[in-house]
């Protein structure tokens, strides 16, 4: 079910509830982020049985339930499954309809058009497919409120944007492991040098969707700040990785953006959490 994941899922979701500043019960919410999170651990074990071959081939991968034999195929399809329609149904009834339909396009767009269609075909795959990753904080918000604004669709894109030059710098250092495994990474298919220049790129189109929210009253000054100053740090890096030329040195700065992208999304998203429930002290 990927909870590493999953956990990224629930929080990003949990936010986007609560920063909608619509109330909602506790019982609800609760039932909710369960449904959404068991939606999460359902597209993961479909991912994770649909591409049960390639995860043995690769060393980040290879300790998965499905290749070490822990879980069979069938189980982990039939599993992934029933999981998708318990999560979408239970969404549907401790929420709403456009939140289950959320769910279900999420669930249907990670599986159908990232997993099988996408990933083993295109080094775009990222890029397009990081929209299933986006949506959480917008069915959150939909939970509370039942409706899609501009407030939803801004955290959506700050996801959206964030992820390329997440995965593209661990794949930087795993560059081995998707090339053995035949999957057309950016790195494998353009090469190192273009995929720095686009990890580059892809944090400098980041940084006006991180200070969005300011203008659109979901943070404050305090957000302004620190996204500010994270954001400039997390560009350095990637500038710093575009110019290093040794290979080595190199993997060593991509590791670096890769786990503090990781430490950077969750803070931004705890800052507008934090200056939410302050609004309603």
């Amino acid at each position: 079910m990927k909870p590493r994941v999953m956990s990224l899922v629930l929080f990003t979701c949990m936010v986007g509830m609560i920063v909608s500043l619509t109330s909602i019960s506790l019982s609800n919410s609760i039932i909710s982020l369960f449904a959404v999170a068991m939606g999460s651990g359902a597209a993961g074990a479909l991912n994770m049985w649909y591409e049960s071959d390639l995860d043995a081939l690769m060393s980040r991968t290879c300790l998965r339930p499905i290749p070490t034999g822990k879980v069979k195929k069938k189980q982990a399809l039939y599993f992934g499954i029933v999981l998708s329609i318990l999560s979408t149904t239970i969404l549907y009834f401790s929420s709403n309809f456009l939140s289950s339909a959320l769910l279900v396009f999420t669930i249907g767009f990670y599986f159908f058009v990232y997993t099988i269609w996408l990933k083993r075909r295109t080094p775009q795959n990222i890029v397009i497919g990081g929209a299933a990753g986006a949506l959480p904080p917008v069915i959150g918000w939909t939970i509370a409120t039942g409706q899609i604004s501009i407030e939803p669709i801004i955290l959506f894109l700050i996801i959206f944007f964030w992820t390329p030059s997440h995965f593209w710098a661990l794949s930087l250092y795993k560059a081995g492991d998707y090339k053995k495994a035949k999957i057309p990474m950016l790195p494998v298919i353009v090469g190192t040098q273009r995929t720095k220049l686009n990890i580059f790129v892809y944090s400098l189109l980041m940084t006006p969707v991180v200070i969005a929210p300011y203008f659109f009253d979901l943070g404050g000054t305090i957000y302004l700040t620190v996204s500010l100053v994270m954001t400039s740090y997390y560009v350095l890096l990637c500038y710093n990785l575009l110019k290093e030329n040794k290979s080595k040195d190199a993997n060593v700065i991509a590791r670096k953006i890769f786990v503090y992208s990781i430490f950077y999304l969750f803070v931004i998203f705890f800052l507008l959490l934090i200056e939410s429930l302050l609004k309603l002290i």
